[in-house]
């Protein structure tokens, strides 16, 4: 069986956050059949990110539903917001999603992406 992935973190206002790349590497390992899922809503200015985790249960053919995250994002209101906020409120909502599903290695349910956006 091959060695699970060991968290990557990044340490941000004295506070150590797990990535978002590294749970979805874990959770890929752990659950190669399970699912995330992301809804984006666009309203104006406004991104609403939607996220979903799901596993394939041993017992079971259909997914399990695990967690939900949601993230909200402005156009132009950071840096990365300028150019990708669709992308960052994806990446947010899917870190948090997994995090809430027990993808977290520090306990804290917010994503490094998402503090270091602040």
């Amino acid at each position: 069986m091959d060695q699970r992935p060991a968290p990557e973190f990044a340490e941000i206002h004295g506070t150590r956050y797990e990535t978002v790349a590294s749970r979805v590497r874990r959770f890929r390992h752990d659950h190669p059949d399970g699912s995330i899922t992301c809804l984006i809503e666009l309203l104006q200015d406004t991104i609403i990110a939607r996220a979903k985790v799901y596993i394939r249960t041993p017992m079971e053919l259909d997914l399990m539903h695990l967690a939900d995250g949601t993230a909200e994002e402005i156009r132009g209101s950071s840096q990365i917001n300028k150019t990708s906020a669709v992308e960052n409120a994806e990446t947010s909502a899917i870190g948090r999603a997994l995090g809430l599903a027990g993808w977290d290695a520090t306990g804290n349910v917010a994503t490094a992406e998402e503090v270091a956006n602040t």
